[in-house]
C-alpha cells in the first residue's frame, strides 16, 4: 500500500505536467492570430538618387485619387538613420501602421549628397531635418509641413504622436 502511495505521489505531477500542455510561450490571443496589417500603398521603398520624383509624384497623385488619400511625401535618404528608425516604426507598430495605411500613400523623395532633387524640393519649404513628412492632398497641393522631431520618443517615436498625425488625414481623406 505503502509502495502503491508513492508510486501515486510520483506520477501524479507528470500527468499535471502533460495537462498544461508544457510550452514556455504563452498562447497567441485570436485577435493576434488573426491580426493581418492593411497594406500601406508606397509609390517606392527606398530612398533612391536615380528616382525620378516628378513622377513618382505623377503616380502617387493617380493611387491617393483613386484611394481616397493623402499623399505622404517621406524626404530622407540611406543614408539617415532616422529614416530607417521611423520606416521600422511604421511597419511594426500595429495602431501606427494601421493609421498611415488608413490616410497615406508613401511617397518617398531622396535628399542625399549623390541627389538633392534640389528642383523639385525648391517648390516645398524648408526642412530642419531628416526625415521630414510634406502631406499633399491626392491633387498635389501642400496640406502641411511635418518635421519629425517632434513625433520622437527616446531613441523612438511615439505611438499617440505617430497615431494622431496620421489620423487627422485618415478621417478627413
Amino acid at each position: 500500500m505503502r509502495r502503491q502511495t508513492l508510486l501515486s505521489a510520483l506520477i501524479a505531477p507528470l500527468f499535471m505536467i502533460a495537462a498544461c500542455g508544457g510550452s514556455d510561450t504563452p498562447a497567441e490571443t485570436s485577435a493576434e492570430a488573426a491580426y493581418t496589417p492593411t497594406p500601406i500603398t508606397h509609390i517606392n521603398e527606398d530612398f533612391s538618387p536615380e528616382d525620378d520624383p516628378i513622377a513618382d509624384l505623377a503616380e502617387a497623385m493617380e493611387l491617393a485619387q483613386a484611394e481616397g488619400k493623402y499623399i505622404l511625401m517621406d524626404v530622407g535618404g540611406e543614408w539617415c538613420s532616422w529614416c530607417h528608425l521611423i520606416d521600422a516604426y511604421i511597419e511594426t507598430n500595429q495602431p501606427t501602421h494601421e493609421a498611415f495605411a488608413c490616410a497615406f500613400v508613401v511617397l518617398k523623395v531622396n535628399y542625399s549628397d549623390e541627389n538633392e532633387n534640389e528642383e523639385f524640393l525648391s517648390a516645398y519649404p524648408e526642412r530642419q531635418g531628416y526625415p521630414h513628412f510634406f502631406v499633399l492632398d491626392a491633387q498635389g497641393e501642400l496640406v502641411a509641413s511635418q518635421g519629425t522631431g517632434e513625433l520622437e520618443e527616446g531613441r523612438g517615436y511615439n505611438e499617440e504622436a505617430m497615431v494622431s498625425f496620421a489620423n487627422q488625414y485618415c478621417e478627413s481623406a
